[in-house]
This record gives structure tokens, sequence and C-alpha cells, in this order.
């Protein structure tokens, strides 16, 4: 693509983050590969649903400005370590979409074999570590997962997507909130069925079906990646024994995280509990901690 098309389709694509709500006020960054050995970025200071093609900067791989009347984003690093890690990256995509950042903040990471098309797409969303924005922290902790997953939550901050071109990258943002909305929903009614492992795998082998190349291997079943460098992607997809959807039943009976306070619905997951309610026992133990002060 020319140069000119590049720089429209930053501002198309900055203009719809906008009108999505993926940004607010100045956040967010985009940028593309510009030829072997530059960058086209969009420039700090500015709000993403307001841009002009002409503001836009060109930098080398090291992060020289080449051209442009603004200096580039301040997440420049961050991008700069995507494209060094990735080669068959051709852009990258950042944004604060509310229901993902709120899953990011919250520490839970987007990896549960729920929705078929994230799985036949994306694979999995982790969180990378926090890492204060603008500094050398943010590639560290993106470093770790960019080599395995094409999108990642980051936490506390947002979401990162990349892609072969700029819409691919664009979109798998989109398709990031979409599950993030979804999970939500499903939690809040109190339950997932979770495609089931042997599904999962049937599902991965249609990605090349769809033109979809993964940047890496499904973990093992029994696996996990390894801590600081993975090389497969996680996805918690329990088996199946013949069926192909799982339901996420939730056994009260089972050991709690020691220090847990044993509420209704509590899950052991690793050595964190999560806490599952119904509207009505949420409504009795508010009830019980009322009549506690009195």
């Amino acid at each position: 693509m020319t140069e000119s098309s590049l720089r429209a389709d930053i501002v198309e694509v900055g203009r719809r983050m906008y009108a999505r709500g993926y940004t607010a006020s100045n956040d967010g960054n985009i940028s593309v590969r510009l030829g072997a050995d530059r960058l086209l970025m969009t420039p700090k200071g500015v709000c993403k649903g307001f841009m002009s093609p002409d503001m836009m900067c060109i930098t080398d791989l090291e992060g020289r400005k080449v051209q442009g009347d603004r200096d580039p984003s301040s997440e420049m690093l961050m991008h700069l370590e995507v494209y060094r890690q990735r080669t068959d990256v051709h852009a990258v995509v950042h944004a604060h979409p509310p229901t993902a950042t709120g899953f990011a903040v919250a520490g839970i990471p987007l990896d549960r074999a729920v929705l078929a098309e994230v799985l036949a797409t994306l694979g999995s969303i982790p969180i990378a570590d926090y890492a204060t924005p603008s500094t050398k922290e943010l590639p560290e902790a993106v470093r770790k997962y960019i080599k395995a997953y094409d999108g990642m939550l980051l936490a506390n901050h947002g979401a990162l997507t990349v892609g072969p071109d700029l819409f691919a990258a664009y979109y798998k943002m989109e398709t990031i909130e979409h599950f993030a909305k979804i999970s939500l929903v499903a939690r809040m009614l109190g339950r997932e069925n979770l495609i089931a492992r042997e599904e999962l795998e049937r599902l991965q082998a249609l990605r090349g079906t769809y033109g979809i190349k993964a940047p890496a291997p499904l973990c093992p079943p029994d696996g996990e990646p390894a801590a600081d460098d993975p090389t497969c992607q996680f996805v918690q997809a329990p088996s199946g024994t013949g069926m192909r959807l799982v339901p996420d039943v939730i056994d009260k009976t089972a050991p709690r995280a020691a220090g847990s306070s044993g509420a209704p619905g509590a899950t052991r997951a690793g050595d964190e509990v999560e806490i599952r309610l119904t509207y009505r026992e949420l409504s009795a133990l508010i009830e019980d901690a009322i009549r506690s002060l009195r």
C-alpha cells in the first residue's frame, strides 16, 4: 500500500476506536510498517477520533523520528518491541476498551474456551504484568507474551493487538472487547459452558481453513507455558469425555484457598479464589452484615 493510503487508514481506525469508546481524550496509539525499516505512527497528545493524515510521524526501528511535525506516540517503545519480536506483524493497535480493560484491572485473563470465533481467531488473551506507561517497563512486560499471542490485556492499562495489516489488528481489538462483554454477562448470570478440549483442537485446525496463522500452538492439556517465555497459548478447556460443551459446575464442597471466607459459590483457581454469588445469596450476605453492625 502507498504511504498516503496507510495514513488515511490510520485516521479511519482512530475514528472507529473513538466512536466505539475504545479511547477517550488522547488515549491509544496506532502504528504500521512503512517499508522494511520505517514505521508510520500516531503522534502524542492527539485525540484518535479527530486526526488527519498529515499528523502522522515516521520513525525508524530504533525510534528516531524521520519525518513529521509532531512527536511520535509516548508508547512508541511498546510498538518498537512488538516489531522487533515479530517480523510477521505489520500493524499494532493499543486502546482502552472499557469492558476488556475492566478485566485487565481485575486481573482476570480472557483465557477460557467460551467463544468458538475467538478461539479460531485469537486463541486466548493473557494479561501482561503491570508496567508504568511510556517507560521501558512496558515493552518488557509485552515481550513475555507477544511471541505467542496476537492480543493481550495490559494490567491496569488497556489492550494491545497486532496483525499482518492495520485493519486485521484493529478487528482483533473489536474481538477482545466483544469477548469481554459476553464473558462479563455470562459471569453475571452465574455460569459459563466451556468448549471442551477436543472441540477446541478442532477449532484450532480450522484456523488454516480461515487463512489465520497462529503465532504459537496450544499448550498441552495438562501443561502451562513457561513463566518467562511462553511458547504456547494457554487456554482453559476441560476434557469433554465425549461432550462438546462442558458445564462450568462449581463444586461447593471442594477445598478453598487458605484464608478464604468460605462464602457461597467460592471456587479455587490456583492460589486465588473466585467468588460467584446469586442475587439471593448476595442479598443474604448484605443483610447479615447489616445485622452484625447493629
